[in-house]
């Protein structure tokens, strides 16, 4: 068979497929939100939100309200946009899709004061918890678990309102940007701090508490997973209650765990069952055990 043959029969086998459905295909109609755009949109916010740290702005008391205002004007063009195709992607009609998308925009529009107010509460709680931070631009301009918050709590505003897919796309934008992965479906409180960041997942139904502070490789996750669709909608992941610190590689797992207040959970704990208030949990250290040569100038084999 030569390779025009193969050509053929490899397309007239995959156009059968493709009408099969078994998978939503964009059309010229119905097409896909675009990544692109809802990055676009992120951009905007950390303008909107965090002016002149992101765009160079300097701004007067005359200037600050038409500067929020124009950027919130092509925010909300823009996500009610997106939204609907998002919408008309998930099978709503062309008029349903436009008034589910213009009361989700503007939910999210006037949540960004509000919005705002969590992330000056976080990046507060970034300085005063990393002796690391040389100031609190520092940490707006360059801490990854800061912009992997401000994205959660962006998407979480569209998950409320059960905007399909573009939540998803804000936070797996952030977990390549980041390597944190913080599910829109979680609930977190105000004071939160992930510091270096790398290897966190937060799972879609966490509870987290106010001053909660989680370290690299943390995992609040579920149980299992094998019974797939038929979780949707069940309480799988963890509740952290408020003050709690969790270092570097702990795991935390199953939906009626519940980590109760002021607990400290040491490195590389694996916890599935609940834990009183004020508890400290620690990892016993390993047994290590040091040989010297037995002659100064014998070489060790690596």
């Amino acid at each position: 068979m030569n390779i025009d043959t193969m050509i053929q029969s490899s397309a007239s086998l995959l156009a059968k497929d493709y009408n099969k459905n078994v998978v939503a295909m964009p059309t010229e109609t119905c097409k896909l939100p675009s990544r692109d755009a809802i990055i676009e949109i992120l951009s905007k916010m950390k303008r909107v939100i965090f002016p002149g740290y992101f765009g160079g702005e300097v701004l007067s008391a005359e200037t600050a309200e038409y500067y929020a205002g124009h950027l919130l004007t092509q925010i909300y063009q823009s996500l009610k946009e997106q939204i609907a195709i998002a919408l008309r992607m998930d099978k709503e009609s062309e008029a349903d899709a436009e008034a589910t998308a213009e009361k989700a925009s503007a939910a999210l529009i006037s949540a960004v004061p509000e919005i705002r107010r969590l992330l000056l509460c976080d990046v507060e709680a970034g300085f005063n918890g990393d002796p690391a931070a040389k100031s609190k631009a520092e940490i707006i301009v360059s801490y990854p678990g800061l912009l992997a918050i401000f994205v959660y709590r962006i998407a979480h505003i569209l998950y409320e309102q059960n905007i399909p897919m573009i939540p998803r796309i804000m936070t797996e934008y952030a977990h390549s940007k980041t390597g944190i992965d913080i599910n829109a479906g979680a609930v977190i409180g105000e004071y939160f701090f992930i510091d270096h960041g790398t290897g966190v997942v937060i799972g879609e139904t966490t509870v987290i508490g106010n001053y909660v502070k989680l370290y690299q490789g943390v995992t609040l996750g579920a149980l299992s997973t094998r019974s797939g669709q038929d979780l949707a909608g069940v309480k799988r992941h963890p509740t952290i209650g408020d003050n709690v610190t969790i270092y570097a590689n702990s795991t935390v797992l199953g939906g009626e765990t519940v980590i109760g207040k002021g607990v400290i959970i040491g490195g590389n704990a694996f916890i599935t069952k609940s834990v009183p208030d004020h508890t400290k949990i620690i990892v016993k250290t390993p047994e290590m055990i040091f040989k010297s040569p037995k002659n100064p100038t014998e070489k060790w084999e690596i």
